[in-house]
């Protein structure tokens, strides 16, 4: 999402009402304002569960985009979701208007990946299939394979272990080899991570170790440096543990905790895979200590450091929730 768009859809989340107001006036004498919409799903995104008609007015607006200007940077973003949920009939008539959008402009990579976006929690059949015509259509850009290897990522995630989960590792493993291969080396160091984990999902425990051992190289340069501390000594930590070397999956565990953290790690917070693995072993009290070296960064914990503490120290195993997504 460029920079500008951002800043276009906070400066709609916070108008006042008249300013709102104006934008909607201006958006009526100019349809093809799109900046004005863009300001407008910002308001309307924040406010749309509270504030009386916000959500039919989102809805419209959002609409209107797809069949109009599917191409917008806008509408690459979460500002123009839809919860298939929460609004079916919604949804579905977006779906439509993407479907045809995609066929009316078959050969533009933006309205390819704006749609598969759009369907990507939903419809992930549809996503992977719009993400292939996009592969196809270039198949020397490294956005795409990254972007399908996300796919399967988030399908592995939202399965228990068994032979499916591996199969979607073993694809996403695949795709973000080849985003990886195409990729220049400021886009590689930032797939490492994904790299790292869905190689070990996969079961291919040699290339883990190594993406993640090259993670820990690159985080001497600063760069992302928080995050590849954190999820390399993890990754490190499980493949430890996946050959039997429990104090060694210990140590870093630790190092893990030792982090400097990240936006990403002090809002969302740290991942608990290997706790969890460590406790399942009987390792109480290296978990503990971990959960009080992730205190010093998790600012948005809300008290959940201590409730799982509670609970490992009454011999029981926390449920991590999305704290255990890879």
């Amino acid at each position: 999402m460029a920079s500008d768009v951002q800043k276009l859809a906070m400066q709609g989340r916070r108008s006042t009402p008249e300013e709102v107001a104006e934008l909607e006036k201006k958006v009526a004498d100019q349809p093809a304002d799109i900046d004005s919409r863009t300001k407008l799903l910002g308001y309307y995104f924040l406010c749309r569960r509270e504030q009386p008609g916000a959500e039919e007015t989102h809805q419209r607006h959002v609409l209107w985009l797809i069949e109009n200007a599917p191409e917008a940077e806008i509408m690459g973003t979460p500002f123009v979701t839809i919860d298939r949920i929460l609004q079916p009939d919604a949804y579905d008539t977006a779906k439509k208007a993407w479907i045809k959008a995609t066929d009316d402009l078959s050969e533009s990579p933006a309205v390819l990946r704006h749609a598969a976006r759009y369907f990507l929690l939903h419809d992930r059949d549809l996503s992977e299939t719009l993400l292939q015509r996009g592969k196809r259509l270039a198949p020397n850009d490294p956005e795409w394979s990254s972007a399908v290897g996300q796919l399967y990522s988030l399908g592995m995630i939202s399965l228990s272990e068994g032979p499916e989960r591996k199969d979607l590792a073993i694809k996403s493993f695949g795709e973000f080899q080849s985003a990886y291969r195409l990729s220049g080396p400021m886009e590689q160091e930032f797939l490492l991570q994904s790299l790292a984990k869905v190689a070990f999902e996969a079961g291919d425990i040699d290339a883990a170790a190594t993406y993640a051992k090259e993670m820990l190289q690159v985080a001497e340069s600063g760069r992302n440096r928080g995050n590849h501390l954190h999820h390399g000594n993890l990754i490190l930590g499980r493949v430890a543990l996946f050959n039997g070397d429990v104090e060694e999956a210990k140590s870093y565990l630790l190092r893990a905790g030792q982090t400097p953290g990240s936006p990403q790690l002090k809002s969302f917070g740290p991942n608990m895979g290997l706790a969890k693995a460590l406790l399942e072993v009987g390792q109480k009290n290296v978990v503990l200590e971990y959960f009080e070296l992730c205190e010093e960064f998790w600012e948005m914990s809300r008290g959940r450091l201590n409730q799982w503490a509670d609970l490992v120290k009454a011999d029981r195993v926390p449920e991590f929730g999305g704290n255990l997504a890879y």
